[in-house]
Order: C-alpha cells, then structure tokens, then sequence
C-alpha cells in the first residue's frame, strides 16, 4: 500500500485527517476510484475529467490543479510498483469550523491511496452474485447528481449492508420511479436477445469509466448496445445481467430476489469481459 497526503507519501499509521476536516463532518469532497491494468493507469485522463468536474460541480479549487493531481496519481502508481492495483483518489473541503458554510475551509486535503482490492471472492465472481432488490431507493437526479461522486455514499452504504444482511452479495437500487438506476457501487447491465442495456445516468446511474468502455467494445465487437430505461422485471426476464465498475470489474448476477437470470450461461457478457481485457492494455497510462 502507499499513500500520499497532501504534499507527500505518508506510512499508513500517519495518513491522519484532522476531525474538523468537513469531507468527515458533512461528507464535502469527492473521490475517483481507478485501477491498475498491466502497469497502465487505466484511462487516467477521463478520471481526471470527471474529479475536475465533480469538483467544480462543489465549488472546491483542487490544490496545485488538475495536472498537479495527475502527476500525484502516477507517483503513487509507481511508488506501489505492482502491475495490478487499485487507486483511491480523494478531496476533501479541508479543516474548519463546525457548521456546513464551506467558507470556513480553506486548505483541501488531497489523498491518494494505491492497494489491492478484490470486493467479491474469485468463488463468486465464476458463479455470478446474488442480488436483492434494495428498500432504499436512489435519490432524485435534481437532488444528488450521481455524475458527482461525492463522499455522501450513505444511500450506497445502506443498501449494501441491507443486502448482506438478507444474505444476497449485491443490492439493485431503483430510483424514485421505480426504474433502475444501479447497484450499490456498481453500472447494471441487462442482456435480452443479445442486445445490450444499461440504464442512462437520468435515472440515478453513474456514468462510469468501465460502464462507458464495455458500451465500446460491444459496438467494436459489432453488438447492439444501448442505453435504455430499465425495470426490475426487465432483468428478471433478461437472459444475462452483469456489472461493471472500477473495482469490481464485470462481474454476473446469478439471482434477483431468488430467481435466476436467464439459463446462467453467459455468452455476450463473456464476450464483452474478453473484449474489455484486451480495452484495458490498449488505453492505460503508462507510469
């Protein structure tokens, strides 16, 4: 593991935010979550993309800029010395005083943080997850932006323990609608008759960086790919339901609620998993 705080790497027992830093009082900052792919950042431009923009979407002036915070990631890439890792990269509004006025702060923190990670055991990543449909549902799209990846993940949180709780490996989230925005940090997609589809980030989805590069290598492999609005039974008739994420890779749903998805072969997203492998080595960031 390696960390950086602020202005330099730090061993793990001292990567310490003051309490009054407001990301742990209310939840003011925002995160990226990357992966390592054969010693490649993968698509580190459009992360940085989306960090830039879900800063300014707050208000928060990242410190030393954009490109100051690129060079961070590919140090701490590079001081983590592995071929496959997972990077967090977080900023906070910094130290003040108690109160949401953001006016107060004004040092953001900026953490990186480069592990392993596997969230699911390689057990369940061959046989595919057991979801559960979630009580919680996705706050509206003119409440909480999910193209804003802030640290209120409360709502995300919930729903994930709820599942465990309940014995399932994953929770569906739908959105005040009904219609289905994701899981509990992870893209949905459904497969029905060898057409591909995801929901559209209106309804509560984030547009992830792996969800945008599996929506690629379906149109190079030449399959019908599509963002669609999507509901639970959808996916209870889908012949194959997968995610996607950062962290979690492309991983398949073997059940929603106890019943199986489709037969439990999985030709198209196997396909697309492939195809990804081979995205992953052609769009990286070497460090």
């Amino acid at each position: 593991m390696k960390v950086w705080l602020n202005d330099g790497f730090v061993a793990r027992e001292d990567a310490k935010l003051s309490v009054f830093d407001h990301g742990l009082l209310y939840g003011d900052g925002i995160f990226e979550g990357m992966r390592i792919y054969a010693r490649k950042v993968f698509r580190l431009v459009d992360h940085l993309d989306r960090f830039e923009t879900s800063a300014k979407a707050i208000g928060l002036v990242l410190p030393g800029g954009i490109e100051r915070v690129g060079k961070i990631v590919l140090e701490c890439a590079r001081a983590f010395d592995e071929p496959e890792g997972y990077i967090r990269l977080i900023a906070t509004r910094g130290e003040g005083a108690l109160g949401v006025d953001p006016a107060t702060c004004s040092n953001p923190a900026l953490v990186c943080i480069v592990d392993r990670l596997r969230i699911f055991p390689a057990r369940k990543l061959a046989q595919g997850l057991d979801m559960l449909t979630s009580s919680f549902r996705r706050p509206a799209f003119d409440t909480l932006d999910p193209r804003v990846k802030s640290l209120n993940y409360l709502n995300n949180v919930l729903a994930k323990q709820e599942a465990k709780l309940r014995g399932a490996d994953e929770a569906l989230m739908l959105n005040q609608a009904g219609l289905v925005a994701e899981a509990s940090v992870a893209n949905l997609f459904s497969v029905k008759r060898g057409v591909v589809s995801t929901p559209p980030a209106s309804d509560g989805a984030l547009a992830g960086i792996t969800r945008d590069s599996i929506l690629a290598v379906a149109r190079e492999a030449g399959i019908e790919a599509c963002e669609r609005h999507l509901a639970r039974v959808d996916l209870l008739a889908a012949d194959e339901v997968f995610l996607t994420g950062s962290g979690a890779g492309v991983v398949p749903i073997a059940t929603l609620d106890g019943q199986s998805i489709g037969t439990g072969e999985r030709p198209v997203m196997d396909l697309l998993a492939a195809g990804f492998d081979r995205y992953t080595a052609q769009h990286g960031e070497a460090f």
